[in-house]
């Protein structure tokens, strides 16, 4: 069986090297009878894309690109990377090196688990995996403005207000690139990014600028969502509806779609979609600050069994995104109650494997390690190899957990400016409201995992 290879090339501009090293490579690899397949990442955007079986099964892949090429998606696998200029001139050097480099192996329980994140990844489609697009992008964004800006409190709470006798420059400052620029940029980056993923770049100015609109407008992460879908699926329509000679082709992508998708996005956000919009997130927003007593706890409730229920699935990342969106509306409960039911249940598990070691083979009490280290870095699908063992009895015990350790946190009024971090956000002044009784709620969440998953568990023999 011949080693299959595959190469992505991406030049700046996307119109010309992008093709030519292409070209270069795929008669190389022709010569060779090799298996081979190229993806472009050009003007148009992304064409014949690697899948994520392909890349499992790839010996290596050649990067013959000067941008961005999604290159985390080839983690674990053997790369070669060069500009496109080398793989015009050189192509059959570049196969020759592929092909002599040695096969990769990985297979610890982290890297196992991170294997499992981009399976789940890869199986996304539709309406999904476009608003997962968004939110990816998003994140950085807010995990970086909220952390500013709950620093820029040490100085005090008002200290960023020039008109407040506890006046400081650098909280200001701080407000500035946390509120006022990283924040600001959020739902434009959320919109922006749900459409490149429906209509790749043509999709990203109609996106951005609709997601700006949503912005001033107030409709808020709703509205970002909304102008993302639009201006995704209107640009793609343009894009395979707009047919030139092919001497003005290369108009369509960088003139004719841009203009022609921004002013409809743009009328439809201004006079049609906005205002309505706006008025369902003022109302989602005035419930939830006005949220008391029982329906605190059971909001919390819910959101921490979903974090659990299926580990980075879609219903985790459904709780995830109604969080991470409240953060521009200054709604900070919920997300502090997602992220510590997401820390339960690796930690659950991890603490289940300590208090009954009988009960869990070798290998299951070294991988109790692992989860725990997963488990304070907030990511839930460490729980997963776990799950896929014996879903019956670890699935209802890392449920029962999250779900008290979200309404703990809710009812306990924690507060969480950071959508990620784990336990290395809580030392950060102001990140996190109440700390000491959000610490008691995640570790009453992981003693509930425990106990539950070995009660139901019986000892190996």
């Amino acid at each position: 069986m011949s080693k299959k290879i595959l190469a992505v090339t991406a030049c700046p501009t996307g119109i010309a090297h992008t093709y030519m090293a292409a070209e270069s490579l795929q008669k190389a690899a022709k010569e060779k009878g090799l298996d081979f397949k190229v993806e472009t990442r050009g003007a148009v955007g992304v064409e014949n894309g690697l899948t994520e079986q392909e890349i499992a099964e790839a010996h290596a892949i050649i990067l013959a690109a000067d941008t961005d090429v999604d290159e985390a998606r080839f983690e674990g696998k053997n790369v070669i990377k060069v500009g496109v200029a080398e793989a015009i001139k050189n192509p059959n050097s570049l196969i020759e090196k592929a092909l002599s480099l040695q096969p990769t192996n990985k297979t610890s329980y982290t890297e196992k688990v991170q294997q499992i994140k981009a399976e789940r990844s890869s199986q996304r489609t539709g309406a999904y995996k476009h608003l997962m697009n968004g939110v990816s992008y998003m994140i950085p964004l807010v995990v970086a403005g909220g952390l500013l800006i709950a620093i820029s409190f040490i100085f005090g709470i008002k200290a960023f207000d020039p008109n407040d006798p506890a006046y400081n420059p650098i909280a200001k400052a701080l407000m500035d690139i946390g509120g006022g620029s990283a924040f600001a940029l959020m739902v434009p980056v959320l919109a922006g990014f749900i459409a490149f993923s429906i209509a790749d770049k043509p999709g990203l100015t109609p996106g951005l600028i609709g997601g700006m609109l949503a912005s001033k407008i107030g409709s808020g992460f709703l509205g970002g969502i909304v102008a993302g879908f639009l201006a995704g699926y209107v640009a793609k329509w343009l894009k395979n509806s707009i047919k030139l000679p092919k001497n003005f082709a290369g108009l369509i992508p960088i003139l004719i779609i841009p203009f022609l998708s921004t002013l409809i996005v743009g009328l439809l956000m201004v006079f049609v979609i906005g205002t309505p919009v706006k008025t369902v997130m003022d109302g989602l927003t005035n419930w939830l600050t006005g949220l008391s007593g029982t329906n605190r706890i059971f909001l919390g409730l819910i959101l921490g069994a979903m974090m659990a229920f299926d580990m980075g699935g879609p219903l985790n990342k459904a709780a995830y995104t109604f969080a991470v969106g409240l953060l521009g509306s200054n709604v900070f409960e919920p997300m502090a109650a997602v992220m510590a039911a997401g820390m339960t249940p690796p930690l659950g598990l991890w603490l289940a494997t300590r208090l009954a070691p009988k009960k869990y083979t070798v290998e299951e009490r070294e991988a109790g390690k692992a989860a725990a280290v997963l488990g304070i870095s907030f990511i839930t699908e460490g729980a997963i190899p776990f799950a896929a063992a014996d879903p019956l009895r670890v699935i209802p015990s890392i449920v029962a957990g999250s779900a008290v350790t979200g309404a703990l946190s809710m009812l306990f009024g924690a507060t969480l400016r950071a959508p990620h971090g784990g336990i290395f956000v809580l030392p950060i002044p102001h990140a996190v409201g109440n700390l000491l009784m959000y610490t008691v709620a995640i570790i009453a969440g992981t003693v509930v995992t425990a106990i539950v998953v070995n009660i139901l568990k019986k000892a190996k023999e």
